[in-house]
């Protein structure tokens, strides 16, 4: 085991996991690129990679969801209440190819060229790809800071490893921390960083 944490969100739909993690985001970011800037430097790699699902949102309806690559910025539906599919989740169609065709090649881009990987969010409609499941395996395999958004309730084998390992801490978000467990993450990732 490394010696950098795998943090994983985790909390009640709408708890506002993915906020909190925006948060911790802009800290780093906006931390190393003073640190870096200080010393005269360049900011050589991204500091960010991997990454974020966004909920589509019409007429208050969530209607699916979306993930987005940090480094790229490409993006692809990957559940959605209009998707013909046979594998359907909680009411939404699954499209496996657009999870497969925007995840991995960010996750694998982030191992290798990032400084902080993050996975946002490892769930229901996620965990239903093998391919994204094993490059989520190997990506806790590498020993860089990790930020990770956990389903609440999901008992996939994923999750539950996750869970178990020696180098992760799991931090649920409440009505009552939520303000302040940005601070709490950031502090904790950079202890090793």
């Amino acid at each position: 085991m490394g010696i950098h944490p795998k943090i994983g969100i985790t909390g009640l739909p709408r708890s506002g996991k993915s906020a909190v993690m925006e948060k911790v985001l802009e800290m780093l970011v906006d931390e190393r690129t003073r640190e870096i800037n200080i010393r005269g430097g360049v900011v050589e790699k991204p500091i960010v990679g991997g990454l974020r699902t966004e909920p589509l949102v019409e007429n208050g309806e969530r209607l699916g969801y979306k993930i987005i690559d940090l480094v790229t910025g490409d993006e692809g539906i990957i559940a959605h209440k209009g998707i013909d599919s046979r594998l359907r989740v909680l009411g939404y169609g699954i499209d496996m190819e657009e999870l497969n065709r925007v995840a991995v090649p960010a996750i694998d881009y982030a191992q290798h060229h990032c400084e902080v990987l993050v996975i946002d969010e490892i769930g229901k409609f996620s965990v239903e790809s093998e391919i994204f499941v094993s490059a989520v395996r190997s990506a806790l395999e590498v020993d860089m800071p990790t930020l990770l958004t956990l389903h609440k309730k999901s008992r996939h084998p994923l999750l539950q490893d996750i869970r178990r390992r020696d180098d992760g801490r799991i931090l649920e978000v409440t009505p009552v921390n939520r303000a302040l467990l940005p601070y709490k993450i950031h502090k904790l990732m950079r202890e090793t960083y």
